[in-house]
């Protein structure tokens, strides 16, 4: 019987705890990055963190923990090292002559994840250009690596034969690249312009937190939604009508922490769809641990774009899945954020929030008609102020 599937890439993965990060903190970063790797379609297996004041500037991490680690790959045959921070091209080539396997960092692993998303020209474009940049300086190690990596997370999709030639020819590649995505930028700008006319909302937040579920909701379309990390890359927009109220809905890629700077940079012209909204809806997953922390991140990306100061809904989505500790009544220990009930969540939210906000389950399709009638409504005051003469 011939076998038809695909034997996994296994990955060991590496934090570090700086003296001004909670170590906790750091296991749930690699918590994530691990979830990174399942996305990208490999599994880890091991994850490893070492305290350090500042990152060793040859191998990141101490010779000490290397060590380890290569011990660790021997033993259990994994086929790769995956880094949560950025590594400089120095610290990737002396890392790899010491441990003799594949080693990524977590802006490499993003990137494999939207080289495997990216779909449409667009997409791929806007890939392929943030690849290319990204591998630009790390030409040289990859020259190395040719003959033993063939493909596998890392080495996806668009850039890989430009990576097989010289800088000035990946160069090239690369003004092209921007030249022909400033051709798409100037017809998306037009397909907007024509768009102008009718309130525009955007959901933004960090990804997996059920943006498509929800723009499918309002819309009634079938988005492709999926519990994975970036399952969407492109933007897809469409017409909504409440109580005889059109508006239009766009559905954006999502943020992360630690999103690679080519991306974002590659990706402006999706990111126009953010910026150009008259009202933004907030998605966050409340039933996530670190739910505020990502909300400090998506509006950090929002700033970073220039888009913090649009009108925003703040929507708490996922509650069916939320969970906490009940205390015991004998625990005189000081309250903590894990012993909040949802509707103690609610109230202090409703009470701390400076913008409209709303808690509800997409896949319940609870609390969706409250949102609808919150929508409604702050569309219709863009709508008044841009249209005076329109009467109630």
């Amino acid at each position: 019987m011939i076998e038809t599937t695909l034997k996994k890439e296994t990955a060991v993965l590496i934090g570090v705890a700086f003296r001004d990060h909670d170590y906790q903190k750091v296991t749930e970063y690699l918590d994530e990055l691990a979830f990174l790797v399942d996305t990208a379609g490999g599994i880890a297996v091991k994850k490893f963190i070492q305290r350090l004041v500042l990152p060793d500037p040859r191998t990141y991490i101490g010779k000490g923990k290397l060590e380890e680690v290569k011990d660790y790959i021997a033993r259990h045959s994994i086929d790769m090292v995956i880094f949560d921070d950025e590594l400089s091209p120095a610290q990737m080539r002396n890392i790899d002559r010491i441990l003799q396997c594949k080693i990524l960092d977590r802006n490499n692993l993003i990137l494999d994840i939207f080289a495997r998303r990216a779909k449409t020209a667009h997409a791929r474009t806007q890939v392929e250009l943030a690849q290319c940049e990204y591998l630009l300086p790390r030409l040289t190690r990859m020259w190395t690596h040719l003959e033993k990596q063939r493909g596998g997370i890392g080495l996806r999709g668009p850039g890989e034969q430009e990576i097989e030639t010289d800088r000035r020819i990946l160069r090239y590649r690369i003004s092209l690249l921007k030249k022909k995505l400033g051709e798409i930028d100037k017809q998306q700008s037009t397909q907007r312009k024509s768009r102008r006319d009718m309130v525009r909302v955007a959901l933004v937040g960090y990804t997996n937190t059920g943006k498509s579920t929800i723009m499918n909701l309002l819309s009634k379309s079938r988005v492709f939604a999926e519990n994975k990390l970036f399952a969407t890359l492109d933007t897809t927009v469409r017409k909504v009508v409440i109580h005889g109220m059109p508006f239009l809905l766009s559905d954006t890629v999502g943020f992360i922490r630690k999103l690679p700077h080519t991306l974002v940079e590659s990706f402006k012209s999706t990111l126009d769809e953010v910026r150009e909204s008259d009202l933004l809806l907030h998605i966050v997953d409340i039933s996530h641990p670190d739910f505020e922390e990502q909300i400090e991140v998506v509006r950090q990306t929002l700033t970073d774009i220039g888009a913090s100061d649009k009108p925003t809904i703040l929507l708490f989505n996922k509650t069916d899945a939320y969970s906490f500790q009940e205390k015991e009544p004998d625990d005189l220990s000081p309250v903590n954020k894990n012993n909040l009930t949802l509707d103690d969540l609610e109230k202090t939210w409703m009470a701390q929030a400076n913008v409209p906000s709303l808690f509800i389950s997409a896949t319940e399709k609870f609390n969706i008609d409250a949102l609808k009638e919150l929508l409604y409504a702050e569309v219709k005051k863009i709508r008044i102020t841009r249209y005076p003469l329109l009467s109630e």
